[in-house]
């Protein structure tokens, strides 16, 4: 994978291929702009921290930098990519692969299977950081968005690398976005929010919100995204 074309984007150098270019082109049109700019910075940041980590160098640029632009389909604003009865980290994995399987004619199973896990898992912190190196590089991304330099530990993100990428890609009030996305799934597929992260934002902001699956009532405030009630973002 050392031989593909690269480019640098906020300081950080990518692979740049027409596969990627691709991926950003259907990732674009199946996102809102808070979300796809998440996007690109989880793609940045992971390059970044991978880069700093030996364990991960081998790793598949192209597989790293597909899986990490496309994570986060399954919150697809058209609809289109969103089931009824899916996790939306699967709904993302599938859609992926079927863009790949139709974009990339040649991947292999194997390669596939990556960017199948990598989105599929990569809100589930016990299993994730344990996957093949890709996996892993796509998850440390993802999560440092979120984080920050301060919780990722060794170092391996420092304040001006993260502020170069936000400076690209501004957050657009990112912890906002995710509130109404959280929301929504918890009001119109609660039985897929069970065993994740989603639940908790039913918990806190969706009336009668009940954690078997089902759902009573109407949202809370209609998980009012002019509210400042969780996980205020200076962004």
């Amino acid at each position: 994978m050392s031989s593909l074309k690269t480019r640098v984007f906020a300081g950080v150098t990518i692979p740049d291929t027409p596969l990627i270019a691709k991926a950003l082109e259907y990732t674009r049109a199946h996102s809102t702009d808070f979300a796809f700019n998440h996007v690109q910075r989880s793609m940045l940041l992971g390059f970044i921290i991978a880069s700093k980590i030996p364990a991960l160098a081998d790793r598949d640029l192209e597989v790293h930098a597909v899986a990490a632009i496309m994570h986060d389909i399954g919150w697809d604003p058209t609809g289109e990519l969103v089931s009824k009865d899916k996790r939306f980290e699967v709904d993302g994995a599938d859609a992926a692969r079927n863009f790949l399987r139709k974009e990339a004619p040649d991947w292999d199973k194997h390669r596939l299977q990556l960017v199948w896990d990598a989105i599929a898992l990569h809100t589930i912190g016990t299993i994730v950081f344990h996957k093949e190196a890709e996996v892993q590089a796509v998850a440390y991304g993802i999560w440092a968005d979120f984080q920050g330099p301060d919780r990722i530990d060794g170092n391996l993100l420092t304040w001006d690398e993260y502020n170069a990428v936000v400076a690209e890609l501004p957050r657009l009030n990112l912890m906002k976005g995710l509130k109404g996305v959280m929301c929504f799934l918890c009001e119109t597929k609660p039985a897929t929010t069970l065993d994740n992260t989603v639940g908790e934002w039913g918990d806190k902001f969706v009336k009668d919100y009940d954690r078997t699956g089902k759902l009573t009532s109407d949202l809370l405030l209609s998980c009012d995204l002019d509210g400042k009630t969780l996980l205020e973002d200076p962004n």
